[in-house]
């Protein structure tokens, strides 16, 4: 049975994961296809983006431009409702609270938050919920999001030596993570926007150029992805490997 596996690096830039010892992302992109060139969403601003991620449209069709979430002036279903209709169990396991509106209320099947420490240990609860979850919980989709790049990035700098160690932190809970997949889960790994100096939200290229990468059953290994990628592709894309129809006003395609 297929199952897929959503992973968030939070304000990771695709030049960072080759400035950082990453030795993990390094091994999941040799055996999956990737792109380092896919493309946030303005504003590139977390909620904004994760809405986007989640419902397949751009931020001036859903109408969050900030981190502050307001209910659609013109509703549309998002992937968890999409995957629940379709009978399918979803689980979002993360450490920033806005993210609890990515669905609506009754269509998880696990929804975990605890606020974290504000140290380099950000991500480690997170981590361990999501070796618990997979090991246990037999989800189709499990979103899981790590946050502390994208602290360290606004505390340190984007591609500052804090901000680096940090991704260095948590490509080591990504590797314990993918430790418990097991071999017909889907991983796809991204980021919801870039930075730059103690920022992001712009149009420069440095907050909106994102690293995006996917591995698996049937994925090509080593595989380059060359067409344009965007956050609107990830829905459709776990969709499509769940063998769930998008619903008619999504605007992303399933990649590959």
């Amino acid at each position: 049975m297929p199952r897929v596996l959503l992973i968030m690096i939070d304000g990771a830039r695709p030049d960072a994961l080759t400035a950082a010892a990453c030795p993990h992302l390094d091994a999941f992109r040799a055996r999956g296809a990737s792109t380092m060139q896919a493309q946030s969403v303005m504003p590139s601003v977390t909620l904004p983006c994760h809405m986007a991620i989640f419902h397949s449209v751009p931020p001036e069709r859903h109408g969050i431009t900030a981190n502050l979430y307001l209910p659609l002036a013109r509703p549309l279903p998002g992937l968890v409702e999409v995957l629940r209709a379709a009978g399918k169990r979803s689980g979002m396991i993360y450490n920033w609270e806005p993210l609890r509106d990515l669905s609506r209320p009754e269509q998880l099947a696990l929804a975990w938050y605890r606020e974290p420490p504000l140290d380099e240990s950000f991500d480690e609860g997170v981590a361990h919920e999501a070796i618990r979850s997979l090991r246990e919980d037999a989800l189709d989709f499990t979103f899981l999001y790590f946050g502390s790049v994208d602290i360290a990035g606004h505390h340190y700098g984007w591609m500052s030596d804090g901000y680096l160690r940090q991704l260095e932190r948590v490509d080591a809970l990504f590797g314990q993570v993918l430790a418990a997949v097991d071999a017909d889960t889907t991983v796809i790994v991204h980021a919801d926007h870039g930075g730059h100096d103690r920022t992001h939200g712009t149009t420069m290229p440095e907050d909106m150029c994102i690293p995006w990468m996917i591995a698996g059953p049937g994925i090509t290994a080593g595989h380059t992805i060359t067409e344009p990628v965007s956050l609107l592709d990830t829905a459709p894309t776990v969709a499509h490997i769940l063998g769930v129809a998008c619903p008619a006003v999504w605007e992303g395609r399933a990649v590959g």
